[in-house]
């Protein structure tokens, strides 16, 4: 049976697009159903831009690291000028895979199948023998044509992402949103001040659920009180709002974040944050995969790394403002606040393995929605709707 003919009826989309007080959610096979998996790569994620991984992972101009988007083989190259760019990670000559792991380059990337060779920049360079033994040229073959397939992509905060359609809006646009709205907090100049320290910056947690209920769980502060009884001493429920900030961008904000009080740290702020909300913080879900966060004195992203229909891989890194705030003067603050975080995501995990077990009972059809608190959850379920829909209507 193929996925098109598995796919959700209408009338369940249409159920999901009401207003929120006679919404229902998506339903079970979304979450639970292996075969969605690879057709949310290429129809839900793959139609807008997702991200695969982060350029600090690439430390070096010549770095090449392979990457596993959803069964996809691509590969992350930084060239000799330290672009990047993302390729499909197969071979033009029989498809082998190019890159097994991650490797710094000298010379060329080389197919270990044949030995062809290419350049970071994906131009077919080499292809010995390809005229006979000794012979590295054929009549009529011209390297140019078949160079690595690109894939398009765009560097933003640290993260790689790519849209497998190639017919995504601009990235800037796509983007522009959320800057315009947290420029009021950093400052248009705020961005390019912010840094990966060596420690206090980096987390991994696996988790037994689908990709789509971690972005669900963090857009709304609905479940803090009873999941994140500590979070909620310094940033309780009633001090907080929810966010609509595009299409495809929901989440919540706090007026009354107060980890710097509560942990002690006393890193360097940005220098345009509004004094009068020093303690204000807001948390997007950047669909399909990205989870955003911004206070006073950090920021950070989570990609989510969907390894298997109900398999995801939560990759953090926190970014501190300034060379200064990485420094070994604020090493204990760095530490404090990802040790923080570190609780709090880690509290989550029950949660949405939880929902995700939970996707496997038949008295259980997408649920409901509370009207004044699961807006945001509401607008990805939404989304994610109207996705299917339009895969439907093509």
């Amino acid at each position: 049976m193929t996925i098109k003919s598995q796919m959700i009826p209408m009338a369940a989309l249409d159920s999901v697009r009401k207003p929120i007080a006679d919404a229902s959610g998506m339903p079970n096979a979304v979450y639970d159903d292996p075969a969605y998996f690879e057709f949310e790569r290429d129809e839900v994620l793959g139609k807008t831009w997702a991200a695969v991984g982060y350029t600090s992972d690439l430390p070096r101009n010549g770095f090449a690291k392979p990457v596993d988007f959803m069964g996809l083989p691509l590969a992350i190259m930084r060239n000799r000028d330290g672009e990047f760019n993302v390729f499909h990670n197969v071979c033009s000559h029989r498809g082998m895979i190019l890159l097994s792991e991650e490797t710094e380059v000298e010379g060329m990337v080389r197919c270990p199948y044949h030995s062809w060779t290419y350049d970071l920049n994906g131009n077919l360079k080499g292809t010995p023998h390809i005229g006979g033994v000794g012979v590295h040229k054929a009549e009529g073959f011209v390297c140019e044509k078949h160079g690595l397939r690109t894939v398009r992509s765009h560097v933003w905060m640290g993260m790689v992402f790519i849209n497998l359609s190639g017919d995504a809006q601009s990235f800037d646009d796509f983007i522009a949103p959320l800057t315009q709205r947290w420029n009021e907090f950093c400052g248009k100049d705020g961005w390019n001040n912010l840094h990966i320290a060596q420690t206090g910056s980096q987390m991994q947690l696996e988790v037994n659920c689908n990709y789509k209920l971690a972005i669900e769980n963090y857009c709304e502060a609905y479940h803090l009180p009873w999941v994140h009884p500590s979070l909620n001493t310094y940033s309780p429920l009633d001090q907080h709002y929810n966010l609509e900030v595009s299409e495809g961008m929901s989440g919540q904000g706090s007026y009354t974040y107060n980890l710097s009080d509560v942990a002690g740290t006393h890193l360097p702020r940005f220098a345009d944050w509004p004094q009068d909300k020093l303690r204000q913080a807001e948390y997007v879900s950047l669909y399909p995969n990205v989870l955003l966060g911004i206070q006073a004195d950090h920021f950070f992203t989570i990609i989510l790394e969907p390894r298997a229909h109900n398999r995801t891989l939560e990759n953090l890194r926190l970014f501190y403002v300034g060379e200064e705030a990485c420094g070994d003067e604020f090493s204990a603050c760095r530490q404090a606040v990802l040790e923080a975080w570190k609780v709090v995501f880690g509290e989550d995990v029950f949660a949405v393995e939880g929902m995700q077990a939970g996707r496997k009972s038949p008295g259980y059809a997408g649920g409901v929605f509370s009207p004044v608190l699961d807006g945001p959850t509401h607008h990805f379920h939404t989304w994610v709707a109207n996705r299917y829909a339009e895969s439907a209507q093509g």
